[in-house]
């Protein structure tokens, strides 16, 4: 016996619904059309924009005539915030430049609190989690990357390939060694953005997994079922916590990874090629 077109409909719409991955769908929200082409404005950039637009309100209106000298609640975030990403920061990009600090600062608290707003943002009903697809991700790493070594090829030259170097090299082996340490580096951009993709995708996979079997449970008419999914339902409680946890973590392992960027880029350089030119002099 064959469904019919409408009952096959119902099926793949429950299929859907009931999916772990649906929460990670991308839906259109306001469509768009300008002539023959179809862009509609989906949930992905409605909620990014929702986010780049709520946090710096917010972070202006509790530091609105330079904020109160008691601080109230959201000034208080504020400066814990300001506060918690300048310690990486202190101690990742150390080293012989100093305004390279001040001017990479800015965008780092920018990229944590956008993060650790928006990853525990994905958990709410109804909401979408920016940062489980890999585009947005790669896009979020690959950008800070890309611009740090542009910044470093042109305050260093070519003088940046020696980073990638091995100490006691010799110089006829130098193009077959710079190119393989080329990838790790590039990786590292990479690496950054699947692993904020991976977590974000798979741990609240594993919540709405839980929560859907828990569920199920609790709506079967049977004492035996309600009593057995109590168990489940405590474990979606227990994996709330550490889901949380983790999202926000994450925001702060994405900060570490772009503080290094410069650091490698320009300061390690820095440092290494200032210990040469010293040596240099010190044998005239």
């Amino acid at each position: 016996m064959t469904n019919g077109p409408l009952e096959e409909e119902e099926i793949k719409v429950f299929i859907t619904l009931n999916s772990p991955l649906e929460q990670f769908a991308i839906i259109p929200s306001i469509p768009v059309k300008i002539g023959n082409s179809y862009s509609p404005f989906t949930n992905s950039p409605l909620f990014m924009l929702l986010t780049t637009g709520l946090v710096p309100l917010s972070v202006h209106s509790a530091t609105k005539n330079g904020g109160n000298l008691v601080p109230n609640a959201w000034q208080s975030l504020v400066e814990l915030i300001h506060d918690f990403v300048l310690n990486p920061v202190n101690e990742q990009i150390g080293g012989l430049s100093e305004n390279v600090k001040q001017k990479s600062f800015p965008c780092i608290p920018v990229t944590f609190t956008f993060l650790s707003f928006r990853n525990p943002q994905g958990m709410i009903p109804y909401s979408f989690t920016v940062t489980s697809h890999f585009i947005i991700t790669s896009g979020l790493s690959f950008s800070p990357f890309i611009g740090i070594t542009l910044v470093g090829s042109q305050r260093n030259g070519l003088h940046l390939f020696s980073f990638f170097l091995p100490a006691g090299v010799p110089l006829p082996l130098a193009p077959f060694s710079v190119l393989p340490e080329l990838i790790p580096y590039r990786f590292r951009a990479l690496s950054s953005g699947i692993r904020l993709f991976a977590n974000m995708m798979a741990g609240h996979s594993l919540v709405k997994i839980s929560s859907g079997f828990a569920r199920t449970m609790l709506c079967l008419n049977n004492i035996m079922y309600f009593s057995g999914g109590l168990g489940p339902l405590s474990i979606v409680f227990a994996l709330t916590g550490p889901e949380l946890g983790v999202a926000i973590s994450q925001a702060y392992v994405f900060t570490i990874s772009i503080c290094i960027h410069p650091n490698d880029a320009i300061n390690l350089h820095q440092l290494q090629f200032s210990i040469v030119m010293g040596l240099e002099l010190l044998s005239f």
